[in-house]
């Protein structure tokens, strides 16, 4: 198992990737093919959030896996970010599996 955190592992109050407007895009190139299985999203909790509240939390994202050139991507999953829930949110990605048993992605 293998954690992966992006930008910093640190989310307290100050310590995020800021996005300006109500949508962002990350691309994260990988040196070799990998299996993925899920993806974690992390925010503040109200509870630490200097204005008690979390509106600046993701909400609806969507993961894309892009071939070896970076031509096609492929949706691998979407889901919403819930902030009633846990502050730390894994979500299941969709795995398409070739005839002879290797993941496409």
């Amino acid at each position: 198992i293998a954690l992966i955190f992006w930008l910093q592992p640190d989310v307290s109050p100050g310590n995020c990737w800021p996005l300006q407007g109500h949508q962002g895009q990350v691309v994260i190139g990988l040196p070799a093919r990998v299996h993925l299985t899920g993806v974690t999203v992390q925010h503040i909790s109200k509870e630490v959030s200097p204005s008690g509240t979390v509106i600046s939390a993701p909400r609806d994202v969507a993961v894309f896996g892009m071939d070896a050139d970076g031509e096609e991507k492929t949706l691998l999953g979407t889901f919403v970010y819930n902030v009633a829930k846990e502050a730390v949110q894994t979500f299941p990605l969709k795995v398409t599996v070739h005839a002879q048993g290797q993941d496409a992605r």
